[in-house]
């Protein structure tokens, strides 16, 4: 009998949502919050979440927009169980899916989803060294190509529908290749640098199944305040620490007009 993993419970959104997560490996935390609120859905509407780990972005998504029904898919299966245990104690409407994303269950394949939103692996490890971690590797290091992510999010959007993402900056030009073939259009960039002067380090990427708006490339959004960090407490700038602790869609983004 496989022993369960030591976990904390954290609080995100300032106390909105608790997560439980382990202690060890890759831990849920300002990725996921800001994924949640860049995607623009609306109350009523459906989202499947592609590798929701513990739930937190699902979870977060859920908290800001009322009445959505979400459906996560994680291939980890002590992962899955934490969602689950996640989506119950906040009394979540949150399907979890134990399954690979690039072997859906037929039940998953039958149906589409106004969103997809998902925060894929971020190394391609024909480039970079792996974590000694099992359960870290298989959160940050790239096993499923970054393509087979696209597919799969694609042919669950339907008509008209949103496809949202975070990623690493360098890994971009590898996201636009993979929607040009797939028939998004829409395509929104929002750069996220560290602090201003700095290069961007992640990137939100959001595009429309048959989206006919021109690309656009936001603004970079400066995650932090000053130059340099300068004491042990957070500098979050006030539109940045409104999305992470207040659970406000991201400014000129996840709250901008679509098309």
């Amino acid at each position: 009998m496989t022993a369960t993993p030591p976990v904390t419970r954290d609080a995100l959104l300032g106390g909105k949502v608790w997560i439980s997560q382990p202690v060890r490996g890759y831990r849920a935390g300002v990725d996921a919050v800001l994924l949640a609120s860049a995607c623009p859905a609306r109350p009523g509407e459906s989202v499947l979440e592609l590798g929701c780990g513990v739930g937190a972005a699902a979870l977060c998504l859920m908290a800001r927009v009322p009445g959505l029904a979400v459906t996560g898919v994680e291939r980890q299966v002590e992962m899955a169980a934490l969602a689950r245990t996640n989506a119950a104690e906040a009394e979540a409407a949150f399907e979890v899916v134990t399954a690979d994303l690039a072997a859906l269950p037929p039940t998953l394949r039958e149906r589409s989803f106004a969103h997809v939103i998902f925060n894929p692996p971020y190394f391609d490890r024909s480039a970079s060294v792996a974590s000694p971690d099992s359960a870290r590797e298989a959160a940050m290091g790239e096993e499923t190509p970054l393509g087979t992510w696209l597919d799969v999010a694609t042919k669950r959007l339907a008509p008209r529908g949103w496809l949202t993402l975070i990623q690493r900056a360098e890994r971009l030009p590898d996201i636009l290749a993979g929607l040009g073939g797939l028939g998004l259009g829409s395509i929104a960039v929002q750069p996220l640098v560290p602090r201003t002067g700095r290069p961007s380090s992640l990137v939100l990427v959001r595009a429309r199944k048959d989206g006919r708006a021109p690309f656009t490339l936001h603004a970079p959004l400066v995650l932090h305040a000053g130059s340099h960090h300068t004491s042990d407490g957070e500098d979050y700038t006030d539109a940045v620490r409104a999305v992470l602790r207040d659970g406000a869609a991201l400014p000129g983004f996840g709250n901008a007009t679509l098309a």
